[in-house]
């Protein structure tokens, strides 16, 4: 299937890294010389991406659209000097792919089924998305994309699909665990089940495809509820069980992949070993 739109989310305040988040974005936190989000976007981009929908933060989406977007004073400065090594790696943007921003106020309603929600609204969406977060990119050696493996993935036109991260048993109770049948279809996401329940290895990362009907779902669970700062969080899973329950189809694709889970400064101290390591 071809599919040349993705969805990813970066509007979180990123509590758990605070207090260096106070300040900078956890999406451009670096690993190497390079924001985490640009990991991201370039797993979209090796997977044929052509538009790429940035849900940001209204009271922080300066720094995501400065690093994509032109510094003149900074270029003027090396084309003095003729600093033409540096000056290339001022070129940022992805090549053919268009980035749009939209804004998410998260003191107004928080979780991650919004961010699909606004998107669908402004651009009308009636076909098939990627949706990724914008703080966990895959490390794949050679060029590689679990966001291209998880497209792949999807086997017909009226089929959705999750991707699958494999961890050991003992680390499953922290995740939401994704249940298939012989198929390998979708059939529940347990959340953070005990150690004694655990019956897959397969967590939910919410990296997904949605076909145009789960992004119909989401739209109207999102709208259809009203959860205060004190109450559950507007949730995907609680999207796909809706889904799951229409009668809706959802693949289980394994990541082949290293996920870098940048969101606490373990996994994203990790990821710096990883990236860095192998380049």
């Amino acid at each position: 299937m071809k599919i040349e739109k993705a969805i990813i989310s970066t509007a979180g305040y990123g509590t758990r890294r605070l207090p260096i988040t106070k300040t900078i974005d956890k999406n451009m936190l670096p690993i190497g010389n390079r924001p985490v989000i640009d990991y991201v976007v370039e797993e979209c981009v090796l997977a044929g991406i052509k538009d790429i929908f940035l849900v940001v933060n209204d009271a922080k989406n300066g720094q995501i659209k400065a690093y994509y977007g032109e510094n003149i004073r900074l270029e003027e400065f090396l084309q003095a000097r003729g600093a033409e090594e540096k000056l290339a790696k001022l070129q940022t943007a992805p090549k053919g792919v268009r980035l749009h921003y939209v804004e998410q106020n998260v003191n107004d309603r928080y979780g991650t089924s919004v961010p699909v929600t606004l998107v669908a609204e402004k651009f009308k969406l009636n076909e098939h998305v990627a949706l990724c977060n914008g703080d966990d990119p895959f490390w794949n050696a050679k060029d590689g994309s679990d966001v291209k493996t998880l497209i792949e993935g999807v086997q017909s036109d009226d089929e959705s699909a999750i991707m699958g991260y494999e961890v050991p048993k003992r680390e499953v109770p922290r995740y939401g665990m994704l249940e298939k049948n012989a198929d390998g279809m979708l059939t529940g996401v347990v959340e953070k089940p005990a150690l004694r329940e655990v019956t897959s290895t397969l967590v939910n990362l919410n990296r997904v495809v949605m076909s145009p009907e789960l992004i119909k779902v989401m739209v109207e669970y999102t709208n259809n509820h009203h959860f205060g700062p004190k109450d559950q969080e507007y949730m995907l899973t609680d999207g796909y069980s809706e889904y799951l329950k229409r009668g809706g189809k959802m693949r289980v694709v394994p990541s082949t992949g290293q996920w870098l889970d940048c969101g606490s400064l373990e996994g994203w101290l990790n990821a710096n070993n990883v990236v860095n390591s192998k380049q």
